[in-house]
Order: structure tokens, then C-alpha cells, then sequence
């Protein structure tokens, strides 16, 4: 069974344990590390793509004068002629990125699954 060290006493104890059976402190829940757990490989890079392309739709928007609230700072016509439009481009190619990944990760799957 795996263990932890216990942070307030420095004693070994299971990795599941709630409590330290040493010092009787409440043991923290150990956090999941970053990218592992639940998606899907690439589902990450689609969530991340689908969101640069809101925000650069709310930014063409409102930077571009279609909304009929007024700004409290002027916004530049860099911005919506040049930015704005990269935004776009760049969410739209990272969630095809993550749909190609997804789509790899499946056929790969499915293969090592045959033999």
C-alpha cells in the first residue's frame, strides 16, 4: 500500500489516510497533478481554442463599436483590424489541433485494440 509523509509530524503514514494515527492532525487531500485525470487527450486544446475564439468575438464587438455601451477608453483600430482577427485565427487552429489529437488518439486506440 502506498505511503505519504505526514506534514506536521514527518512520520510515514497510507497514502489514504485521513487522519495521522502520530500526531492526530488532519492529513491534506493529495491534488491531482495537472493533465492527468478525466479528458480525453487534446479535449484541453479544444476548450482553450473554443475560448480564444469567444473572446475574440466579445473583443470585435465591442472594440469594433457594434455595441451601443460606450467604452471608458478609446480602443485602438489596431486592435480590431489586426488582434482581434488573430485571436480568431489562432482559437481556431488550436481546436482543430485538439480535434486532430483526439482523432489520433482514437485510431491509435482502436489499432492497439486489434492486435
Amino acid at each position: 500500500m502506498p505511503t505519504r509523509e505526514c506534514p506536521f509530524c514527518g512520520k510515514e503514514v497510507f497514502g489514504a489516510a485521513i487522519q495521522c494515527p502520530y500526531c492526530r492532525e488532519t492529513m491534506p487531500v493529495a491534488k491531482p497533478l495537472a493533465g492527468s485525470g478525466g479528458g480525453t487527450p487534446g479535449s484541453s486544446d479544444i476548450r482553450k481554442g473554443l475560448l480564444a475564439v469567444l473572446l475574440s468575438a466579445v473583443v470585435g464587438y465591442f472594440a469594433g463599436g457594434y455595441s451601443s455601451l460606450p467604452l471608458p477608453f478609446p480602443i485602438k483600430p489596431f486592435v480590431v483590424t489586426y488582434l482581434s482577427p488573430l485571436l480568431l485565427l489562432s482559437g481556431v487552429a488550436l481546436s482543430l489541433r485538439g480535434f486532430y489529437i483526439q482523432h489520433r488518439s482514437a485510431s491509435h486506440t482502436t489499432h492497439s485494440s486489434r492486435a
